[in-house]
């Protein structure tokens, strides 16, 4: 069955080029109308350029529907603004791509707290901003689809880069919280962690990888994750073809009493402590309490 998107409205940040330009095309190409957002600055987040109007051109050259948004994330009020320009063409607002971002890579030594601050406030704060604007609209119709863009470096680590993975991690959780708020209104949240060969990226892919790694490859993982039936609350990561999952786990743990119950206690038993058998993937932070209750039963 085709995954297709006619009669919604979709917004995608940093949609000027990269992953961002490809999930705006092919949303198109499915039937999608859609808001093109880029301020059009480089990786660093300065500058300007008519990024986003190309995009445009690009759509409707193949007979799609679309029109260019400059707004910044990082201002609350311009992307009220840029939902209600799509609400009063379109009608409605069905899903929204946060990709925008910025790279401004140093080790945490070296870096300057202005940088540790913008590169946080774009992705993190820019896609709960952007996010917020789109979210009355999505309970009101009773229906939402939601995509994060976080990276294997806020969910693993990456060094010289403290600034973005907390930021990428930031937005996991993001999801997690509100995939659980929306539910009862048809609201699905998501989290795409790409690897791609692209203008963030090019002086840190190996020259011979590049191409291999190419963004219309991470398409297919974003698309069926903001599609009718896409499940909710899952971290994808998808990079060359290849598509995974990602999953916060928490250990069965052990309960502890007596003189056990100290920093020698956990040392004595870390290695049960960190045994992954019968590990579990909550669904809420409820769980851990649960758990908790649990052992103490046990106990």
């Amino acid at each position: 069955m085709s995954i297709r998107f006619d009669d919604k409205v979709a917004i995608v940040t940093g949609a000027g080029g990269g992953l961002g330009r490809e999930y705006a095309l092919e949303l198109a190409r499915r039937g999608a109308k859609v808001v093109v957002n880029d301020l059009g600055g480089d990786r660093s987040g300065t500058g300007a350029s008519d990024a986003a109007q190309k995009v445009v051109e690009e759509i409707e050259a193949a007979g799609g529907q679309a029109i260019a948004n400059g707004a910044s994330v990082t201002e609350y009020d311009q992307m009220v603004a840029m939902v209600a320009q799509a609400k009063e063409k379109w009608g409605g607002v069905h899903i929204l791509i946060n990709n925008a971002g910025v790279l401004r890579d140093k080790t945490f030594a070296k870096m300057e707290p202005a940088d540790f601050d913008f590169v946080v406030k774009v992705h993190l704060i820019g896609s709960a901003n952007a996010t917020k604007a789109c979210w009355e609209t999505f309970r009101e119709q009773n229906y939402g689809r939601v995509l994060m863009t976080a990276s294997s470096t806020g969910l693993f680590g990456n060094f010289g880069q403290s600034n973005y993975g907390a930021a990428k991690l930031g937005l996991a959780g993001l999801t997690k919280t509100l995939y659980l708020e929306g539910a009862k209104n048809n609201i699905k949240v998501n989290t795409l962690a790409p690897t791609a060969g692209t203008r963030m990226t090019q002086d840190i892919f190996p020259e011979q990888l590049f191409d291999a790694f190419s963004p219309d490859k991470v398409v297919p993982a974003a698309l069926f994750l903001v599609s009718e039936d896409a499940p909710t609350n899952q971290i994808v990561g998808a990079g060359a073809g290849v598509f995974q999952a990602s999953y916060v786990t928490l250990t069965q743990g052990v309960a502890l009493k007596g003189d056990d119950l100290s920093p020698e206690g956990i040392a004595a038993h870390w290695a049960q402590i960190t045994d992954r058998t019968g590990e579990i993937v909550p669904d809420s932070g409820s769980a851990q309490a649960m758990l908790i209750g649990k052992k103490l039963q046990e106990g």
